[in-house]
């Protein structure tokens, strides 16, 4: 199973990140370069334990669908979704907020597996890629000026 960890850090307080970070909107304009839309699962607002959602997007020229869970929240410090259905054998993302004096040190620890060698090579690089950008957009929009209309 490979894994990819990211440290982002956000000057927003981590209560905003963590609210962000489950926003279906924020979602869908973070993941734009990948068509991201959902098919079915909560379509508004923001993520709470339990929901689920399946997410069509095309990655690596595919176009392929997944359906998560978020399976742990403990507002504002930590949640978990998984992977219920999809092309991976599994698939877990831990998303973790530590407050800091100036702001929030948001981390992914994201698991994921498919095959062994098409993961090293393939699968984990874009998958970083595709989580940096996810992670950009959230600082872009936690430490700007019009955060609230993704969490309204």
């Amino acid at each position: 199973m490979g894994l990819i960890r990211l440290e982002t850090f956000i000057a927003a307080p981590a209560e905003r990140c963590f609210d962000l970070s489950l926003s279906v909107l924020l979602h869908l304009e973070s993941t734009a370069e990948t068509g991201e839309r959902v098919v079915s699962g909560r379509e508004t607002g923001l993520f709470e334990a339990g929901d689920w959602v399946t997410w069509e997007a095309r990655h690596l020229g595919f176009r392929k669908r997944l359906s998560v869970e978020i399976t742990a929240a403990d507002r504002p410090r930590h949640f978990r979704d998984e992977m219920t259905r999809g092309p991976f054998r599994h698939m877990r993302h831990d998303h973790v907020f530590e407050p800091r004096d100036d702001g929030t040190l948001m981390v992914d620890a994201f698991a994921v597996a498919m095959f062994p060698l098409f993961d090293a090579l393939v699968l984990l690089p874009h998958l970083r890629r595709f989580l940096v950008t996810r992670n950009d957009t959230i600082k872009r929009v936690a430490e700007g000026n019009d955060w609230a209309r993704f969490l309204a």
